[in-house]
């Protein structure tokens, strides 16, 4: 689910800049320098010979190239006023221009990130005799984060007394919210009982009440000392029941621990207390 208004990247610029891929943004990059050159070419060619030796329109490009990026290699030369102001005024663009894209480009690098990857599903299995809410997580740097925190939401539609439907938030308690290292994986648990938000629900009953489970993982990135998050939700056809995700943790010989991650994301059914 898509949390927020749906806009372009227009309506808000700068966000849109930063976060929109690194081929569009540099597709966009691309483009904004061509036609500003462009125009500059157009605009010298305004009203007579302001460029001495430039002979044609792609003279006059490749010297609006040689002006925005300080190249100068003194060829073509203005040789009017008009041509004298307008190089100053391109002069000017370029350096504005170089410093704006300089900024963007080191904002979108230095944004701390994370690489944190959940499970596809969360399963609902028997843990110590009680039904418990799990999901699960990898960090795929290597390296900590510190003081990671789980923020763990129910959010389903109730009908209150008078008829509204109203779509509403429940906050869901781990067994432990908080670890004060996250290296490798992370089994969060919750346990479902009488004061669970999920207690006394079913599959069924989740499904009628478009229930999403939405989870914030916050911390700091021991590297770069920087605060960062990561988020994912868990609809009602995705969490299943009766089912136990599979091990994925291994002591190698020299008491390493190793990870599988192709079995990462699997599962596999629970006995039921009739079978064997």
């Amino acid at each position: 689910m898509r949390y927020g208004a749906t806009e372009s990247h227009w309506r808000d610029l700068y966000h849109g800049l930063l976060t929109m891929s690194w081929g569009i943004f540099l597709g966009w990059v691309a483009i904004a320098y061509v036609l500003s050159n462009v125009l500059f070419a157009c605009l010298y060619a305004i009203g007579g010979e302001h460029i001495a030796n430039a002979s044609s329109l792609w003279d006059l490009f490749f010297f609006s190239v040689q002006t925005m990026s300080t190249i100068g290699y003194g060829t073509m030369v203005p040789v009017t006023l008009y041509g004298h102001i307008l190089v100053t005024v391109e002069a000017l663009y370029g350096l504005l221009a170089v410093a704006m894209g300089t900024g963007l480009m080191f904002a979108r690098f230095a944004r701390p990130t994370a690489r944190v990857v959940f499970s596809k599903v969360a399963v609902i299995t028997p843990y110590n005799g009680a039904p418990t809410l799990m999901f699960r997580m990898i960090n795929e740097r290597r390296n900590l984060i510190l003081e990671a925190r789980l923020w763990v939401t129910l959010i389903r539609y109730d009908v209150s007394s008078e008829g509204y439907r109203m779509r509403r938030l429940y906050d869901i308690n781990l067994v432990r919210q908080q670890t004060p290292n996250f290296a490798l994986s992370w089994v969060a648990m919750h346990v479902i009982d009488q004061s669970s938000p999920l207690y006394g629900e079913t599959e069924a009953s989740l499904a009628l009440e478009e229930a999403e489970i939405l989870v914030v993982l916050t911390g700091v990135d021991e590297t770069f000392s920087q605060t960062i998050h990561s988020r994912c939700s868990y609809m009602a056809e995705q969490i299943l029941w009766q089912r136990r995700f599979v091990d994925i943790l291994s002591t190698l010989p020299d008491g390493r621990l190793k990870i599988d991650y192709e079995q990462f994301h699997r599962t596999t059914a629970v006995a039921s207390p009739s079978e064997p």
